[in-house]
């Protein structure tokens, strides 16, 4: 089944909200929080800035929780393997338990270092600038989310960061360093995302589905996948997930984690061949095999995200809270509870009422998905993860599930034999017959030349016409199956042009909309 051919979610399942009932829900969700901070620090001195960080950062987390988490759950939604209903509650219950229970305690105002804070002496200015960002980090995500192209939450926010801070304090303030490194991301992430993802397909298909007897090759390989997939997720979380509760490194992680695989694989075998005793031997059977570790998956892969990116996404509203409440600027600063559930909750109310969108893009309308395939995704994503991280490399959580999408997409056009035989015959055919055409052609021009012909070669003049007509109507119907043949495609392009085409505009996009926005709360604000 090719690209044109996909199914539309089951509407009976996925009917939401009507668009004003969201936007109400949205905005009752800001003016609670509005209210909050405004009763909180009414009395703080220049608090105008910290209710309106606060209002900005329940923007922020609901548009985060409209697009960065569709990643994590939009192949399993895609390859049926869960309704999107319980996808959404799957994911907001562990993002808010991955933010409350393994958050930072501590996170660096400025993301990553991208620019020097000390530059900026003016805590006013700061704050200024920490709004801005923040803001045009929600705006883009927004729009981006609008279009239903996935974004790195990260790069929004140092896009935002970087645009204000140069326009407090000029280029110098970035570190151009670190910024090299997060364009480097633009092409590692998808890149190793999508080779890693490739590389478990082909795995599972060269020892599974394309065996004559798939049920008994699924009975031996499945318990180590699901057992590999246990162990990249438990070295995962316990280093990215678990690092404010314990820090450890990789060797010591990895440790951790491979003893817990062995414990999942003893567990875990006699039930994959209870399972398999019941199926079919055919793809869907084993495809069946999938869902209960891509439904863990999906979960861990959220409280991951919560735990680690959340309160990265809501630094700058952090940063306002101890400018305002300290007077002065800090490179590392607490996060208040009150921040986190900020971000919290306000990552689970946008993919409630907003995230529909991108899950389905993810998980539907840039290839079609399996349980087999979204198996490959999961685990890119956590073994891209883990890999980078020891190789120093910058890489973004979108980028990675999304170029591993990318991945079994393209790996499934390349090993599609029918399609690629069906070319290529077409191709030898067209070639041939073409060959023949200009063959019969260059007899008649030899024959016409002649001044005296023969009864013979009068017929040979005749049949060549009809033989010449015939064979030009059969070229020109095989030159047309061999295009619509090439068109056939199991990725679609328009969907991948428009995401690339957003992940690199992000920094610029979001870095020209927050200095925008920060020489607008400048000319407020100054008399």
């Amino acid at each position: 089944m090719d690209i044109n051919t996909i199914d539309t979610f089951d509407k009976a399942t996925e009917k939401t909200l009507p668009g004003f009932a969201k936007l109400s829900l949205g905005l009752l969700f800001v003016a609670l929080v509005f209210l909050w901070s405004y009763t909180s620090y009414g009395d703080v001195p220049n608090n105008t800035f910290l209710i309106l960080g606060a209002v900005f950062g329940a923007y922020m987390a609901m548009n985060i929780g409209a697009n960065d988490v569709a990643n994590n759950v939009g192949p399993a939604v895609g390859s049926k393997a869960m309704t999107l209903m319980w996808a959404i509650i799957i994911a907001a219950v562990f993002e808010a338990l991955g933010a409350f229970i393994a958050g930072g305690e501590v996170v660096k105002t400025i993301k990553k270092g991208i620019i020097d804070p000390a530059l900026i002496t003016n805590p006013e200015i700061f704050i200024w600038a920490m709004t801005a960002a923040l803001f045009s980090a929600a705006l883009w995500l927004n729009f981006a989310t609008s279009i239903g192209a996935p974004v790195s939450t990260t790069h929004s926010i140092v896009g935002g960061v970087m645009g204000s801070g140069i326009a407090a304090a000029g280029f110098s303030i970035v570190n151009w360093g670190t910024m090299g490194k997060i364009a480097m991301s633009w092409i590692i992430s998808p890149v190793l995302g999508g080779v890693i993802a490739a590389l478990f397909l082909f795995f599972i298909k060269k020892k599974i589905m394309y065996k004559k007897d798939m049920v008994s090759s699924a009975k031996i390989f499945v318990p180590y996948l699901i057992s590999l997939m246990t162990w990249a997720f438990s070295t995962y979380l316990i280093l990215k997930g678990f690092s404010k509760l314990v820090k450890l490194d990789f060797l010591t992680a990895a440790g951790i984690g491979f003893i817990i695989s062995i414990i999942a694989y003893i567990l875990v075998k006699p039930l994959v061949i209870n399972a398999a005793n019941k199926i079919e031997n055919t793809r869907y059977g084993v495809n069946s095999l999938f869902t209960i570790p891509l439904i863990f998956a999906a979960a861990l892969l959220s409280f991951a995200h919560g735990a680690n990116d959340v309160a990265n996404a809501i630094g700058p509203l952090a940063a306002i809270n101890d400018a305002v409440v300290n007077s002065g600027i800090s490179t590392d600063v607490d996060i208040p509870f009150w921040v986190m559930s900020v971000g919290a909750i306000g990552i689970a109310i946008g993919l409630a009422l907003y995230g529909p969108k991108l899950i389905k893009t993810v998980g539907s309308e840039i290839t079609e998905l399996d349980q087999v395939r979204a198996f490959a995704i999961a685990m890119a994503a956590a073994c891209t993860v883990i890999l980078a991280s020891q190789l120093g490399l910058p890489v973004s959580s979108t980028h990675i599930a999304v170029g591993g999408v990318f991945g079994v997409g393209f790996l499934r056009e390349y090993l599609d034999s029918s399609e690629s035989k069906f070319i290529s015959n077409t191709r030898k055919k067209f070639k041939k017959d073409k060959k023949e055409l200009d063959s019969y052609e260059h007899e008649l021009v030899k024959l016409e030349k002649l001044e005296k012909k023969s009864k013979i070669e009068y017929m040979r003049i005749a049949e060549l016409y009809k033989t010449i007509e015939d064979k030009v109507e059969l070229v020109k119907q095989e030159k047309k199956e061999f295009k619509i043949a090439k068109r056939v495609k199991y990725v679609k392009r328009d969907a991948v042009k428009k995401i690339i085409a957003a992940w690199v505009i992000t920094v610029p996009a979001a870095a020209l909309l927050s200095g925008s926005i920060f020489f607008m709360i400048k000319g407020i604000m100054l008399p």
